[in-house]
């Protein structure tokens, strides 16, 4: 627990994890209206094909079923974005497109009805690998004009913020290409004492959750608004869209956050628009729930990516230069992620000389969407691998060439900007004190091998505002519109005990709906500690100033004076001199009363990134017979400024770690050349399990922020990162053998080392 706090730093159980694992929480699928109907979706055979029509009858004449809902029963959406995608006209883009949507009065008369639902279709060309699809002749996923896509990247902390290059917009399925550049890579290359060349993949990999998508629409008859309960991160933005699409005021709009079972950047709004219309046009309330299939089909995987890096250095382990060309199969709609990853690949261990460029490159498949750290492990994948073997090559340990190279504060990104405060060097040599780095031999031993990379997050900006009201019970309730996920409603908690002067069981954390919340961001890009920990800080800071206001004049003494202790106010060093905090509320809640109610608003717009750093440090075992990879050990190493919850933040290290070894080993959407998913359940995609997870060390490094609360970082995005770079780093000093195509899967590394 760090010292300096009475509070923070304190380990904390998670206020909701009883009721969570007990079963006794409400999600989406659990909640019932009356005159619910269920939907479910029937969803396209083909990657690309015309719709030549729809026959309904039949699924209309299961008992139960009360509409069959296709295109045509609604009003006409412009597609700009995957959320305003309704239902197909004329032409489906993906296998798994929702053609047309069954009501029933139970699931199972809506799964039974879908089934029966016939749709013509006239298959046509699909592209659906990224070099198909940049082929001159290639079927154009929107032949009449490239949307915008939904351009969310900024909730998660992944916009570039520059200005994509328009002009390529008239290559065929090319949404966004970006560029950037500093010096002159050509000549550094040529004079290079070393340079490295390599090519790297990634696949499609899906967010899985253990909670699939889901949403419930009540239609308000008398406004023409809806009212919303929605598994989403960003209820706001789910309001935006839903008003935008109905063309109502977004104040007829009430949408309620849903406990979220997992979401990992993947729920910032997809179908809630379509079942709001849908609601609407039947006038009943509607839910969809997802299947795993359908959640795999139809929602909005992390892109795959292709590059092409090289990378010179001299003789002293100084990276000069690097030269990098990368493409993202981003589905059916333009995102900017392929410049995100360009952009990350670039900013880490800055070069003088810099051409790196980024093509997003629409295909036949689900469009794409953030996960978790959106691309970084890709960036960080290929970037990492390459100082990598050139420390192999130059004869240098590769963490102090790693060290050497590393972005510092105020070192230029790869648009010219700053590094804002951080600390990457000192994480790094954190690690190399690290007793796993310190077994590490040069070549491995005995089929064994350790590794190391570093990844780091810039971290997400979004204002936000938060209320704290004290009740007469002497409780202090602090009102968020926030999502609930990841145990922020508990730091939360000590945050405002910390400022306010209370105990955190004497504190009441509220979510409410977009109605009566303050505003708040979409959670995710690591900013929601980051940024809303300020403005409950701040709102705990007033509402303190309005009790002590009062308690000044009821006591008779200056407020500089007074102290708050065991839910009282008392004057210093004379504790008889006191007022309860529950008699201060009171006052202000009663009839003929002379002062107002404790009420304290606190808002926030923080405009400076505080970047955080994870380190980790991988220990596997390569069987050479069969080329499965086991990972034995993992030190995830990780500036969070401070740990407001210790507990929590671990979690989150041993969750995103996990997650890394998925990337790494296991996780891939395998396309067959026609565009149909063939990892479309849990028995095809694979993810690590328990056994799988290997043993983790999480080594928690407090290098406060400067901006942020109690000097805090952002954690969730950090420790996934660099989790693919370090275990291939650490297959390569097992085997010898650089593998750039993730995941190792068992026949890559087999092959590899049969060459």
């Amino acid at each position: 627990m760090n010292s300096k706090f009475t509070h923070i730093g304190k380990r904390t159980p998670l206020r909701d994890g009883q009721a969570k694992v007990t079963g006794r929480v409400a999600f989406v699928p659990n909640m019932e209206l009356p005159g619910l109907l269920h939907a479910r979706p029937v969803m396209s055979a083909y990657a690309h094909a015309s719709l030549k029509g729809i026959d309904i009858q039949t699924a209309l004449d299961v008992p139960g079923v009360v509409a069959v809902i296709t295109a045509e029963d609604l009003p006409p959406v412009v597609p700009s974005s995957r959320s305003r995608m309704m239902l197909a006209r004329e032409r489906v883009i993906f296998a798994g497109q929702f053609v047309a949507l069954v009501l029933a009065e139970t699931e199972a008369a809506a799964k039974d009805a879908a089934e029966l639902v016939y749709v013509d279709y006239e298959p046509l060309p699909a592209a659906i690998t990224i070099q198909e699809a940049l082929a001159p002749d290639a079927p154009q996923v929107w032949p009449t004009g490239v949307p915008s896509g939904s351009g969310d990247e900024g909730a998660h902390g992944a916009d570039v913020h520059e200005e994509h290059d328009e002009a390529e917009r008239s290559q065929p399925n090319v949404g966004h290409r970006d560029h950037f550049s500093r010096g002159d890579v050509q000549k550094a290359l040529a004079e290079a004492d070393l340079v490295i060349e390599r090519e790297f993949s990634s696949p499609m990999v899906h967010q899985s959750s253990m909670e699939t998508q889901g949403v419930i629409v009540q239609p308000n008859p008398l406004t023409g608004g809806v009212t919303v309960w929605a598994s989403t991160q960003s209820p706001f933005g789910v309001r935006e869209e839903v008003a935008g699409v109905l063309g109502v005021p977004e104040s007829d709009v009430s949408v309620h956050a849903a406990p979220v079972g997992g979401a990992f950047g993947g729920k910032f709004g997809l179908y809630e628009a379509l079942i709001a219309l849908v609601a609407r046009k039947v006038g009943r309330p509607v839910r969809l729930v997802l299947t795993r299939n359908e959640e795999l089909l139809s929602t909005n995987p992390a892109p795959s990516i292709q590059a092409r890096a090289k990378a010179g250095f001299k003789k002293d382990g100084t990276l000069m230069a690097l030269e990098a060309e990368l493409f993202s199969d981003s589905g059916c709609y333009p995102s900017g992620l392929a410049g995100f990853a360009a952009f990350q690949m670039a900013n880490f261990f800055p070069a003088p000389h810099l051409e790196v460029s980024a093509t997003n490159v629409l295909t036949f498949k689900p469009s794409d969407g953030a996960y978790r750290a959106p691309t970084a492990p890709t960036a960080t994948f290929v970037i990492d691998t390459l100082l990598d073997e050139a420390a192999e090559k130059l004869g240098f340990d590769p963490l102090e060439l790693k060290i050497k190279n590393a972005a510092k504060t105020g070192d230029p990104l790869a648009n010219g900007k700053p590094w804002p405060q951080m600390s990457m060097v000192e994480t790094l040599e954190c690690a190399r004190q690290h007793p796993l780095w310190k077994k590490r031999s040069a070549k491995g031993a005995s089929g064994r091998g350790i590794g190391v990379a570093v990844g780091g997050w810039g971290g997400g900006l979004e204002p936000g505002a938060a209320v704290c009201k004290l009740n007469r019970d002497g409780i202090l309730q602090v009102h968020l519109g926030a999502a609930d996920l990841s145990g922020a409603t508990t730091s939360f908690a000590l945050m405002a005990a910390e400022t306010f002067g209370l105990e955190p069981d004497q504190i009441r954390v509220v979510y409410s709906n977009t109605d009566s919340a303050p505003y708040a961001g979409g959670v995710g890009g690591s900013k929601t500690l980051y940024t809303m920990g300020t403005a409950v800080i701040n709102a705990a800071r007033e509402a303190r100033n309005q009790v002590l206001e009062i308690a000044s004049e009821e006591l008779e003494a200056a407020s500089e004076d007074l102290e708050i202790v065991e839910g009282e106010v008392r004057v210093k060093g004379m504790p008889d001199a006191s007022i309860s905090l529950g008699e201060i509320a009171a006052k202000g809640m009663r009839f003929g009363g002379k002062y107002p109610p404790i009420h304290a608003n606190g808002r926030q717009a923080l405009t400076v990134q505080s970047p955080g750093f994870c380190a980790q440090i991988a220990e596997v075992e390569v069987d050479r017979e069969t080329g499965i990879v086991r990972v034995l050990n993992l030190a995830v190493i990780q500036d969070v400024g401070t740990a407001i919850n210790p507990m929590a933040v671990e979690g989150q290290m041993h969750g995103g770690a996990v997650q890394g070894i998925g990337w790494a080993l296991y996780e891939q959407m395998h396309f067959d050349g026609a565009g149909q998913l063939l990892s479309g359940t849990f028995m095809d995609y694979g993810l690590p399990k328990a056994g799988q997870a290997a043993s983790i060390d999480a080594v928690i490094l407090e290098f406060p922020s400067e901006d942020g609360p109690f000097g805090a970082r952002g954690v969730g995005e950090p420790p996934v990162i660099p989790t693919a770079a370090a275990i291939a780093n650490a297959v390569a000093n097992a085997t010898g053998k650089r593998i750039t195509d993730l995941p190792l899967t068992p026949d890559r590394v087999w092959k590899a080392l049969a060459e």
